[in-house]
């Protein structure tokens, strides 16, 4: 992950946790709240998204032997 990737992940879920908040509260409307699910979805997706992408990349420089130990 670039660090461009980092800060929208990290940005994603910010996002994600007020929309939560927001949602948890009951304070908005029928509308607003699937409006803001629907929002929801979509940061949970790409927030698994660059998950999955990172896991990749480690995995192949696990196995291409390219980095440190990871024990020590």
């Amino acid at each position: 992950m670039t660090k461009k990737d980092t800060v929208n992940f990290e940005a994603s879920l910010k996002k994600l946790e007020q929309i939560v908040g927001k949602l948890e509260d009951g304070d908005i409307s029928l509308e607003d709240s699937v409006k803001s699910f629907e929002e929801g979805i979509g940061l949970v997706k790409e927030c698994q998204k660059q998950l999955s992408e990172a896991e990749l990349k480690v995995k192949k420089l696990l196995d291409n032997g390219e980095t440190a130990d990871l024990e020590d």
